[in-house]
């Protein structure tokens, strides 16, 4: 067996394990942090919002040798707004120019040929009017909030309201993750990255439920033992699947790793950056979330309970004269061991009378 094998079926035995819950302070205020830098990126710098959300047209060039820095000088001149140049694969050019109608799509066309010194009709230029951007927007938004509903009403029925609060806590705080990132690179949202969103949160509620199912099997009558507390189980629940959840995320980050660095990064296919950042950064909050955050959540809400703090009493208690037992055992026998002198100062007189007794009262055999 792998070490890793080993290490996950130890865990899952509880052998070893480590204290995720008893440590939730420290994850809370790295999430905290987390959160809070990534909201501070999305009020300084905004999100790049692509034309498909506000607007704007799209000019599509044959291979050129102009630079990309070039061409959002061109294209800037031409227009007096910022452009979003990408180099794609074959050597065209792909510029993105917000808040365009027709008759400035037409005009900048024909200077960004005369700078590009190419025939107009070698440009490609498609117009996306803002009211179907505003459209997208409304039903990603839409969307996005119907997934959440369903998400609470499904896990509150299959398992219980505390963990539907904790899993939309760990989804929201999967969002604003990614969101944040976004913001803080420059990427340019598109609807690639709406779906992109949805597939993450799927993956984070799907590592989610896998701890809380092994959670819920592992509390049944909890109540009716004095052994473990719920916080106790629920650290149990997240090292028997920590292995699976550390699996899975690698598997799962791999591809996306390649079409991020090398089909965006190296190979230059900027079109894969929308929907693989997105990816990429959510998989990983999933994952951190689904470990550090929701299940640690639903042991901070179940311990609240009147039931769940009678039992930490009973288990407390039972622990600490458990200690108290051992503590004395562990003395007993160092009080209570003879010394080596006593015993033979005790030994040595008992004997002697015997002795003595014996030869004084033998018989002598003759009569004399």
């Amino acid at each position: 067996m792998s070490k890793l094998g080993n290490l996950g079926a130890r865990l899952h035995r509880g052998e070893i394990s480590y204290d995720f819950i008893g440590h939730r302070k420290l994850w809370y205020g790295i999430s905290i942090l987390i959160t809070i830098t990534a909201i501070l990126g999305l009020a300084v710098r905004g999100l790049n919002m692509g034309i498909d959300f506000q607007g704007g047209a799209v000019f599509t060039t044959e291979k050129t040798s102009v630079s990309v820095s070039q061409a959002e000088d061109y294209a800037k001149e031409a227009s007096g707004h910022d452009a979003v140049v990408q180099k794609l694969g074959n050597g065209t050019l792909r510029i993105q120019i917000a808040g365009m109608d027709t008759k400035q799509s037409d005009q900048i066309k024909n200077d960004l040929a005369k700078d590009f010194k190419v025939d107009p009709e070698t440009i490609a230029a498609d117009l996306v009017g803002p009211s179907w951007g505003d459209q997208i927007a409304n039903k990603a938004w839409q969307g996005l909030a119907i997934f959440m509903v369903l998400v609470v009403i499904y896990l509150a029925i299959a398992f219980e309201w505390r963990m539907a609060i904790a899993a939309l806590v760990a989804l929201i705080h999967d969002i604003t993750i990614t969101v944040g990132i976004y913001a803080l690179v420059g990427f340019e949202v598109t609807p690639g990255t709406v779906i992109g969103l949805l597939t993450i949160l799927g993956y984070s509620l799907y590592d989610t439920v896998v701890v809380f199912d092994s959670l819920k099997e592992q509390t049944k009558d909890i109540t009716k033992q004095n052994r473990w507390t719920y916080s106790d189980i629920a650290n149990r629940s997240i090292n028997s699947t920590l292995v699976r959840s550390i699996n899975t995320t690698v598997v799962a980050l791999l591809p996306v790793a390649g079409l991020l660095f090398i089909g965006g990064g190296f190979l230059g296919a900027g079109t894969l950056n929308d929907i693989s950042l997105s990816l990429f950064v959510g998989l990983a909050a999933g994952a951190y979330s689904s470990i550090f955050i929701a299940t640690p959540l639903v042991a901070d809400l179940k311990e609240r309970e009147p039931a769940m703090k009678a039992l930490r009493k009973r288990v407390l208690a039972k622990r600490a004269q458990a200690s108290v037992e051992e503590e004395m055992a562990d003395a007993r026998p160092a009080s209570d061991e003879p010394d080596d002198d006593a015993a033979h100062a005790v030994v040595g007189p008992r004997t002697q009378p015997a002795s003595r007794g014996r030869g004084r009262g033998r018989p002598s055999g003759k009569r004399r």
